[in-house]
């Protein structure tokens, strides 16, 4: 029997969906989707916790949650220089202890600079989770398998959201607004249990590929180019932030939707999501990362148009059309956050040398940080000056992306030497 018969295997179900091989990786798997149902479960609900359970104004509190989040955007950089003294592993670790200590004490916060507190703790969580969590799937993964782990994990994110999300949206139904103590401290633990299973981990730096660099790129060329990927993950950010802040809003007061509307299409989103990722990822979205980006940003772009269009003044304003229009964007809208999340993933953490190092690392989270701080107030200013402003913007922030991301290449490595 020859090698190539002998290495020849039927293919699996895991195949066809694109999934990487996951065998020896259960607890990484699990400590991903834990975290994703503790942020599902009480992130969305911090509002209405110390508005209906501790009875503050609801301004103040929304003041203080903006504030507490703000105060936490260096903590991108802090958590960059601790994963190159600790490695990715320990900031992981670490970052769900804060998240659990933040969700526990807002069982004492009774005052609105108490929710700024909580607030800065359970930000800077997250951005020390997200900061490193790029970096740790190149020590747990194989290189040739990045894109589909990213790709895999975003979907895993998807059912974690969704499943905590669903657990505390029927726990409020059967028992009400009370429950919320009992779920902080679910929530709490839950961080716990994430952080047990990542502190469990083998994990190994990924080996250089043993090309040298060229004595043409400069790290001021590494730096600029890397640069340039943060600016072109902006307009992902702000979409990211724009199905979960201006969708309600837009739905509700522009198109005279019920409030339900919203969630009817975030949880078409995660479906979408959540079943397609690795599929597309691996059968239709191009192999090279700075294509998908472009064709997901031209994508994403046909999507906000869509959003914006059961607003347009010619239209008959009718729920049928209003519907119509929504669904097919938000279809567009989760087509192009297959081809961008995990591309632009993995760009993060191979693009120059010194991707997935501390720095760039923060650098990357930090322009994620921002945009999840500013979009609330861009986007509601932009819709209060007219329902088409801030899909418009938005359209014409992901074509200067797609203009943009021909250039995140790699540098030449190999120059071809001049004839004598």
């Amino acid at each position: 029997m020859s090698a190539a018969t002998e290495t020849r295997r039927p293919r699996t179900a895991a195949d066809r969906l694109g999934l990487p091989v996951l065998r020896g990786h259960g607890l990484f798997i699990t400590g991903n989707l834990i975290d994703s149902v503790g942020n599902g479960m009480l992130l969305p609900l911090g509002l209405l916790y110390f508005t209906e359970v501790q009875g503050l104004p609801l301004a103040q509190v929304g003041a203080a949650m903006t504030v507490g989040q703000a105060l936490a955007l260096p903590v991108t950089f802090l958590a960059g220089r601790l994963m190159d003294r600790v490695g990715p592993k320990h900031v992981v670790v670490w970052a769900n202890v804060l998240s659990a200590a933040g969700f526990a004490l807002f069982l004492l916060a009774r005052e609105p600079w108490h929710v700024a507190g909580v607030y800065v703790l359970v930000q800077a969580g997250i951005n020390m989770y997200f900061t490193a969590q790029r970096t740790l799937i190149t020590h747990v993964t194989r290189a040739g398998e990045r894109r589909s782990w990213f790709a895999f994990t975003g979907s895993l994110r998807n059912v974690g959201l969704a499943a905590g999300s669903a657990a505390a949206a029927g726990a409020l139904t059967v028992f009400g607004n009370g429950s919320l103590r009992w779920m902080i401290a679910v929530d709490a633990a839950t961080y716990l249990l994430a952080a047990a299973c990542f502190a469990a981990l083998t994990t190994r730096p990924p080996q250089p590929d043993g090309a040298p660099p060229s004595a043409l790129v400069t790290r001021s060329d590494h730096t600029r180019r890397y640069l340039l990927l943060v600016a072109v993950n902006l307009p992902y950010v702000l979409a990211q932030a724009a199905l979960a802040v201006l969708v309600a809003v837009y739905t509700t007061r522009a198109l005279d939707l019920p409030a339900s509307a919203a969630s009817l299409l975030f949880v078409v989103n995660t479906v979408i999501v959540s079943a397609c990722s690795t599929a597309v990822t691996a059968y239709l979205a191009p192999k090279v990362p700075r294509r998908a980006v472009a064709l997901g940003y031209l994508i994403m772009a046909v999507g906000m148009a869509a959003f914006a269009l059961p607003a347009l003044p010619a239209l008959p304003g009718v729920a049928a059309t209003a519907w119509a229009a929504l669904i097919v964007a938000i279809a567009l809208f989760s087509v192009a956050e297959i081809f961008l999340g995990p591309a632009l993933s993995e760009l993060s953490v191979s693009l120059t040398p010194q991707a997935a190092g501390g720095f760039t690392q923060g650098l990357y989270q930090f322009s994620w940080a921002v945009g999840m701080v500013a979009a609330p107030a861009v986007f509601t200013l932009l819709l209060e000056a007219g329902p088409l402003l801030p899909w418009s913007a938005e359209a014409a922030a992901c074509l200067i992306g797609a203009l943009a991301a021909p250039a995140l290449k790699a540098p030449n490595r190999h120059r071809r030497r001049n004839p004598r």
